[in-house]
């Protein structure tokens, strides 16, 4: 049996011909500094071959509707197994996807409640029940023996009308006695009803007295009731007592009938389930006053009306003049310190109150009178009457969702929502988070049969939610939708998943798991890990993460730098086999021969930003002061509220007080000490550009100078050449063949888009005139493919250019090529490139920046670089946020806000703010337990 993975002449991307033997069926975790070719020897050589030839297997039919991957450049792979990869792309944008149909836990769920959910009549909250007719003899005959007994069909309940042609059929059948309105009656006599009365008719189907040998007699009579009274019959014995018997899922009280209870009744993606309002998405979008008045300091001239927004239209200026004029206001004043009444009609209209109105042609004023319809109520009558998709999108912006009045946000259809399980509905069993739902299945015990038919459904729903529980997501609920959950949250979901389906024989892949996960929690994520190692798969992750590292059977660490400098195999074994190799870096801060030192003091700050009663998600009315001009770090365990006061509130709050940001902040009281800063800046790790035409060159604004630059070359001025000349996004300079893309797009319809080098400028992206014009020998062509480093050699001449240069050095980015697409950055390449593009900014001393988990994709060394750059915005007098889990961030900040005590509902307060060394003494925090033992294991290597 093969027991290694083989890979010879491995060249993707930056790898230097390496070879590799890969253990099989253990933990293998590849390591080694940003760019150094870790993603690509895991994902882009061995998954992509892994899949292209899972792919080729299939028929030719089947291969057209697959992803076609192409070979990865690569002499041979041997002993591969099916791989699956779980990477850090986000999750389902449906609105429909939840984490309960995501894990597939959902599907369980309604299987469970389809089984043996208990039904309860929506209208009058009676229990609702159906039995077959030997049920009924058998519950009839535990009556005890010589039990005198009436079995009647209740033919009418509680209807109005004289009923004199169904009695007369009754009599004809051959039935004598009718129980009408509780009285006993003869159906030969003659009965006259008050049609304008309700009444109640009971037929007299049988009279039995229980003893053995009348069950078939009995079943007879039950059968004629049933058929008689449409599926309900009723039992009655002398004393009053009586039972009523539904063969279908009917109410016995109010008559309302059940459909048959199947798992499709609690889908809110089928018709069957879903509530019939809002289709099965729980929620309504309707035009919301703060997302048309997102910034209510503006006045009405200043645009605070931003679908109105004066600056694009004179009519709509003119309407809000008229109505200044009407209603004697100026239009100048802030939307908030008008009346309510003023608010209320700028928004939904004067009602049947005529105001005077204008519209100017040529030199003359036309006026004319008619009732104002108001902004939201115009907006809404455009989005009803207009056809166009591009109208409709631009109107929702200005939308905001409410939970759907008819089902109060549960998505399903009444019937659905009254059948109950342990006194549950399923969409309140939805509601509870992962940690709630394992409690309560754990302790969750059915009677007799029902027990027997959910015990294999309980087990599964049980080690999903084990699963979910293990991988650090126990703060989540089932009902959450999979479009707000962060990358690191939905590759544990996946993680999770893949555990459930139990597979073996596989080669799982893994990209940087620990994301976003609190240390506490890493270990249960561990723990996972080798649980799919031990069901006999081979586990290969991608990891910076020290705890993983020393937790895995071989690590592989890639370097020795990056880019082009990278793509070795440093060394390889076990993590002290690596520790003891001299060249690897991994190995030397694993060994604490380097590392990141505690600083010998904290800065201070008397200047704070105060924000009171944040509210946003499930943050708990926190009040939190920030201190300025220092490195804060917000920390707490996943879930726990960073994002939703980091991001969510405080970013988006300031850029609405400092940019005019017409975002929605998350609700906040107040915010004090707002007059200290100037601009905020959220460095996130989105990409720089979304085209391959953005690169860091054009990003930093370093390709301007350089094009300039190529314009005051004699050549280029003989020929009359200005910097736009050197431009490949406009006509002139660039290849026409491939509008200076340097590929050329061929469309394959059902298959993804190839890309292919353009024949005619061989990917250079310039004409050949273009191309002749050179400084020093080279073409902006070859500058542009040229490392940061090679370029900042090259150029070092011009200060303007090799300052800007600099900064890109500076954040750890020397290898990364002026012209290389910003689609194939990594998130934390992307986010250097930011920080270097403000590095090169002349600093004000009053920004605020912002970075939420910075360190993600870093390794040991590159998080130094980070944070030498994060400490020289601070040095300069600015502020800088960060959200962080990586302990070394952690240990070098001057002031910890810690957010828990736990994730989700239980989270949302501030549990210790301070040096983290005072964090590190509260009881009550998880970041402090676990900073504790670092400062101390820092004190004692310092």
């Amino acid at each position: 049996m093969i027991d290694k993975i083989k890979i010879r002449g491995a060249r993707e991307h930056n790898l230097k011909n390496i070879d590799i033997d890969i253990p099989r069926d253990q933990l293998v975790v590849i390591t080694g500094v940003s760019g150094s070719g870790k993603s690509t020897l895991a994902f882009d050589t061995i998954y992509a071959e892994g899949q292209r030839r899972y792919v080729e297997s299939l028929s030719a039919y089947a291969r057209q509707f697959l992803e076609q991957m192409e070979k990865p450049d690569v002499d041979q792979i041997d002993g591969l197994s099916p791989a699956i990869s779980i990477e850090q792309k986000t999750t389902s944008k449906n609105p429909r996807s939840t984490v309960g149909t995501v894990t597939e836990i959902y599907d369980y769920l309604r299987l469970l409640y389809a089984r043996v959910g208990e039904i309860l009549c929506h209208r009058c909250g009676e229990k609702i029940s159906s039995q077959t007719v030997e049920q009924m003899v058998d519950r009839v005959m535990q009556l005890p023996e010589r039990s005198k007994l009436l079995v009647m069909a209740p033919i009418v309940r509680e209807r109005k009308g004289e009923y004199r042609k169904e009695m007369t059929e009754l009599q004809a059948d051959g039935f004598v006695r009718i129980r009408i309105d509780g009285e006993m009656r003869e159906l030969g006599e003659k009965i006259e009803l008050d049609k304008q009365k309700k009444h109640t008719l009971e037929v007299v189907v049988d009279r039995l007295v229980i003893k053995e040998g009348i069950e078939s007699r009995l079943a007879d009579s039950i059968e004629t009731a049933l058929r008689l009274a449409d599926g309900l019959v009723r039992v009655e014995v002398p004393d009053g007592k009586s039972q009523i018997f539904s063969a279908k899922h009917a109410c016995i009280e109010c008559g309302l009938s059940y459909p048959d209870i199947e798992p499709r009744m609690f889908s809110f993606n089928n018709p069957h389930g879903a509530c019939q309002d809002c289709s099965g998405l729980g929620t309504r979008n309707y035009f919301d006053p703060e997302q048309v008045v997102p910034n209510p300091d503006f006045s009405l001239r200043d645009g605070a009306i931003v679908p109105w927004d004066t600056r694009t239209g004179y009519y709509y200026q003119a309407l809000l003049e008229a109505l200044a004029i009407h209603y004697q206001f100026d239009i100048r004043t802030p939307f908030n310190k008008l009346s309510k009444r003023l608010q209320q009609i700028i928004l939904y209209g004067s009602g049947d109150e005529d105001v005077r109105f204008f519209y100017d042609q040529g030199e003359r004023r036309h006026f004319y009178e008619k009732p104002f319809e108001g902004v939201i109520t115009n907006l809404e009558r455009r989005y009803r009457e207009t056809d166009s998709d591009g109208v409709r999108e631009n109107l929702e912006r200005f939308m905001s969702v409410i939970p759907c009045p008819t089902c109060e946000g549960a998505r399903l259809r009444p019937e659905s929502l009254h059948v109950t399980v342990a006194e549950k509905n399923i969409q309140q069993t939805c509601a509870m988070s992962i940690a709630e739902a394992e409690k309560f299945f754990a302790e969750l015990e059915l009677p007799g049969k029902q027990a027997e038919i959910a015990r294999r459904i309980l087990k599964e729903i049980r080690e999903r939610l084990s699963f979910l529980s293990h991988v650090g997501l126990d703060y989540l609920t089932l009902d959450r939708s999979a479009g707000t959950l962060s990358g690191g949250e939905g590759q544990r979901i996946r993680l999770a998943t893949q555990i459930g389906s139990s597979l073996m024989g596989v080669l799982y892949i893994l990209d940087e798991p620990s994301i976003g996960l609190h240390q506490r929690d890493n270990q249960r994520l561990l723990t996972t890990l080798k649980r799919l190692r031990d069901l006999g798969n081979t586990v290969l992750v991608v990891e910076h993460d020290e705890e993983t590292i020393a937790a895995a059977d071989h690590v592989i660490d890639m370097g020795p730098a990056a880019g082009v400098h990278g793509g070795e195999v440093v060394a390889q074994g076990t993590p002290e086999q690596v520790m003891a190799v001299e060249d690897s870096l991994t190995g030397q801060y694993l060994s604490g021969k380097r590392q990141i030192l505690v600083p010998s003091e904290r800065r201070t700050s008397g200047r704070w930003l105060e924000l009171f009663g944040a509210r946003a998600n499930n943050l708990q009315c926190v009040d939190v002061r920030i201190p300025l001009g220092v490195l804060t770090c917000f920390t707490g365990v996943s879930g726990s509220g960073k994002s939703s006061l980091v991001i969510e509130t405080l970013y988006k709050a300031l850029a609405q007080k400092l940019h005019r940001n017409r975002e929605k902040a998350g609700p906040v009281k107040k915010i004090v000490g707002l007059e200290q800063l100037d601009k905020v800046i959220d460095i996130d790790q989105s990409p720089i550009g979304r085209t391959p035409r953005s690169n860091p060159a054009t990003y930093t604004g370093v390709f301007t100078d350089i094009r300039e630059l190529f314009a005051q070359l004699p050549e280029a001025k003989i020929r009359g050449y200005k910097p736009g000349r050197f431009s490949f996004n406009v006509k002139g300079g660039r290849c026409e063949a491939c509008s200076g893309d340097g590929i050329i797009k061929i469309e394959m319809h059902f298959l993804p888009d190839v890309y292919v080098q353009c024949e005619v400028c061989n990917g250079a992206r310039y004409n050949r005139e273009t191309l002749e014009v050179k400084y020093k020998g080279k073409s902006i062509a070859e500058v542009l493919n040229m490392t940061v480093n090679q370029a900042s050699k090259f150029l070092e001449n011009i200060p303007k250019i090799s300052s800007k240069l600099q900064t890109i050095r500076d954040v750890g980015l020397g290898y990364i090529k002026l012209g290389q697409s910003a689609t194939t950055l990594s998130g934390g390449e992307a986010q250097r490139v930011k920080l270097a593009r403000e590095l090169g900014k002349r600093a004000t001393g009053k920004t605020i920046y912002i970075l939420d988990e910075p360190t993600t994709g870093l390794h040991f060394a590159d998080i130094h670089k980070l944070l030498e750059v994060l400490n020289r915005l601070v040095e300069t007098g600015n502020t800088v946020v960060v959200i962080e889990h990586n302990l070394d961030v952690i240990k070098t900040a001057d002031y910890l806000i810690d957010l828990g005590p736990e994730g989700g509902s239980r989270g949302g307060q501030v549990i210790a703010a301070g040096t983290p060394e005072e964090v590190a003494q509260e009881p009550r925090s998880y970041t402090g337990q676990f900073l504790r033992d670092y400062l101390v294991k820092d004190y004692k290597v310092g």
